[in-house]
């Protein structure tokens, strides 16, 4: 429901081909809606046809030549309705803490690595997320309000990976708790 409003949003940032949004998912959006490079370009055909994007003219047209995208009015209208709908919360999936659950009845052997890798991987996202702030959101240039909402978008993620560095840390205090 919500890659092609994460699309649109992006192209709004910056028109761009089915290739550069791939890779600017990866480097923005993609931290808390990921997409395959083909779901991308499925929705950009879906797009298109909706009359929300269109292809950008090529300069000199070259069979094979990528496509660039701009959003169209209606897709700016599609998106502004969209941001002013209501949705509840979804609930949270997590393999991790279905996994603890079982642990509970079959026992937790071999949990306690699996939690430490979990640890180490929440501890570089926080880390990558920090110098994401220092570099592209310094007090000076959270002026606008875009750079504002951008900003707290990113607070999220290090607030959400802060909250999995402390919870695990406990996790595996208490399941190496003796009894």
């Amino acid at each position: 429901m919500s890659l092609p409003h994460a699309i649109l949003t992006a192209l709004l940032e910056k028109p761009s081909s089915g290739l550069e949004l791939t890779r600017r998912f990866d480097k923005s959006i993609g931290y808390f809606w990921s997409a395959t490079h083909q779901q991308i370009y499925r929705e950009l055909g879906r797009l298109e046809q909706a009359g929300h994007i269109r292809a950008l003219p090529a300069p000199v047209p070259v069979r094979g030549q990528r496509k660039e995208y701009e959003v169209l009015p209606a897709g700016r209208a599609e998106l502004g309705d969209w941001v002013a709908r209501s949705e509840d919360p979804k609930p949270m999936r997590s393999a991790l803490l279905l996994r603890m659950r079982a642990a509970a009845m079959v026992g937790a052997t071999g949990l306690g690595p699996e939690l430490e890798r979990h640890l180490a991987l929440h501890r570089e996202q926080l880390a990558e997320y920090l110098a994401i702030e220092a570099k592209d959101f310094p007090a000076e240039r959270r002026s606008t309000e875009p750079d504002r909402l951008r900003h707290l978008v990113l607070r999220g993620g290090i607030d959400l990976e802060r909250f999995w560095v402390e919870w695990l840390t406990g996790a595996l205090v208490e399941l190496d708790r003796e009894e």
